[in-house]
Parts: structure tokens; C-alpha cells; sequence
């Protein structure tokens, strides 16, 4: 299986449809009026389509087994054709598509089985994907113009040479992944005043101003001193986020004190100093984190 434990749950929708063809009219005559010697057609193709679902990840190795919120069948007729339309819908971290072809297909199925002994000329035509909502392409800010950020690593013993920084060079992997131009990539000591006056400085030409270190509960982190005084708004979501998504794999992420606001049009965010801290407030937040620069440039949600 693809490994999806990095991923947020969003809303996933999927709509998927089937096509049977029958030979003559009276298959038709005899759907619409119920009279098919095995059963009422409609209603046991839908619960199979409906079971289908459920077990998509029990038929394609591949799949991930989700919670299933939704699922409805309906059918449109048009003289020898019969359209399935199946719609399913989750809430999770992986799509629903594959279960959505899935129901299709099984209803198209269980209607040839149902209708053959009346009709021996049957034919099941295209399955195919309609629409899919919900995923990382539904979140994409391909209409945002290319930003800039800065990455600033907060550390003594990284900026005095005796570590090396992997956390930061995570985020400005992160970041160019989702076309982010890195404008600056500074080192400083853990003080407050150095952490203070890069964010004054950068926030003039950067649209974006990560640091990462300085978050936790020692002595010498002062990151989020150094920030919240000059920070205008603050976005209480952001930081939620990245708690939330860290809890769920970390319970040290409780202890973490992330830090998320703008200065003018600059987004500030101080994220953990650890390297998996760092990745996962990244994975917790982006793509969807870009679409603040749409409302700071005055378009709305």
C-alpha cells in the first residue's frame, strides 16, 4: 500500500458511472414494472453496489479500507440504455474513486446477472470516473502567483557549527515541492532580538517567514517571546493544525508552542526545531496554508 500516514483527512467526494445495454424493449418494460422473474433489480443491484463499496479494499490489494459516510445509486434510462450513477463520499486521507468504479461496476453486474434469464444479449458498457473532489488538486494554489519565503533556523549549537540543520532543509524541500521560491535560508543564535529583527527585516520582501527551533519549554526558547509582540494577527487555526496533526503521532507535539500570524502581507510562522517536527507541522498545514495569500490579496474564501 502507498503510505498515507502523512496525509490530513479532508472531505472526499467521487461520482462514477456504469452503462448497461439491453437487446429489446420489453427488458425495459419489464425493469420499469418489476416483473423480472428473479427480483426487483433496481433495489438489489443498489445493495450490492453498497456492499462493493465497503469492501473495495478486500477485492483491490492496493486499496486503503475507509469509513464509507455516504453512498447513493440512481439510475437514468434512455431507450435500450441504462446509466448507473454512483456517488460515495468520506471523510479520510485518501480518495474514493476506486470504490466509487467499484459500486458502479458491481451494480452493472448484479443487473446482467438479474436480467439474463430474459434477455441472453446484454452488454455492460463504459465504467469510468465522473468527478473526484478533495484531494491535494483540490487545495492547489496554481493561481497564486510564485511567493517567496525565508526558512531561519533558531539554534545556539547549530549557528555555533557543532550540529548540522536538517530541519530546515526539510521545510525548503517542502516548500519547493509546492513551487515556493526560497528567497533566504539564515542560521542564528536562539536571542531574542536576532530572531525579532529577521522577521522586521524579512517580512518586507518575503511573502512567507518559517522559523523553525526555539518552540519548545527550555530556557533558551524564546521563539514565540520573540515573535507574538510583533505580530498583528494572530491565526489560532494554523497553529491548532499543526497540533493536532503532531498529537496524533507525537504525544510530546502537546508541548510544542507553534506560533502562527502576519505582519502586513507576510505570513510568520515558528515551527519545532526537531526534524520530524518540523515535517509534520509542513505535511499538517500544506498546500491548503497557501490559500491565506489569496485573502491577503483581497479575494475571498
Amino acid at each position: 500500500m502507498v503510505d498515507i500516514t502523512h496525509k490530513i483527512k479532508t472531505l472526499r467526494t467521487a461520482t462514477a458511472h456504469a452503462v448497461v445495454k439491453v437487446s429489446k424493449p420489453e427488458t425495459i418494460d419489464a425493469l420499469k414494472r418489476n416483473t423480472v422473474p428473479k427480483g426487483n433489480v433496481f433495489e438489489m443491484a443498489k445493495t450490492a453496489g453498497l456492499f462493493a463499496v465497503k469492501n473495495t479494499h478486500t477485492v483491490i490489494p492496493d486499496c486503503h479500507p475507509l469509513p464509507i459516510e455516504f453512498t447513493s445509486v440512481d439510475y437514468t434510462i434512455k431507450d435500450l440504455t441504462i446509466t448507473i450513477h454512483f456517488n460515495v463520499k468520506t471523510i479520510y486521507k485518501t480518495g474514493v474513486e476506486v470504490e466509487a468504479m467499484h459500486g458502479a461496476s458491481v451494480v452493472a453486474l448484479t443487473m446482467y446477472d438479474m436480467l439474463k434469464p430474459i434477455d441472453k444479449q446484454i452488454e455492460i458498457g463504459t465504467i469510468k470516473l465522473i468527478e473526484k473532489k478533495g484531494g491535494k488538486s483540490s487545495f492547489n494554489s496554481k493561481t497564486i502567483s510564485r511567493l517567496k519565503a525565508s526558512v531561519i533556523v533558531c539554534s545556539d549549537t547549530i549557528s555555533q557549527g557543532k550540529k548540522e540543520d536538517f530541519a530546515g532543509k526539510a521545510i525548503i524541500e517542502k516548500l519547493e515541492s509546492n513551487n515556493v521560491q526560497i528567497e533566504h535560508y539564515n542560521i542564528i543564535p536562539d536571542e531574542i532580538e536576532d530572531i525579532r529583527n529577521q522577521a522586521l527585516h524579512l517580512c518586507k520582501s518575503s511573502n512567507l517567514i518559517i522559523f523553525t527551533g526555539g518552540t519548545g519549554l527550555s530556557f533558551r526558547d524564546v521563539t514565540p517571546e520573540a515573535l507574538e509582540p510583533i505580530l498583528e494577527r494572530r491565526i489560532p487555526g494554523i497553529e491548532e493544525a499543526i497540533r493536532s496533526y503532531g498529537q496524533d503521532r507525537m504525544p510530546y507535539a502537546m508541548l510544542s508552542r507553534s506560533v502562527a500570524g502576519t505582519i502586513g502581507n507576510c505570513l510568520i510562522l515558528a515551527l519545532p526545531g526537531s526534524t520530524n517536527g518540523a515535517k509534520e507541522s509542513m505535511d499538517a498545514v500544506f498546500p491548503h496554508l497557501l490559500h491565506v495569500f489569496k485573502i491577503l490579496r483581497g479575494q475571498q474564501h
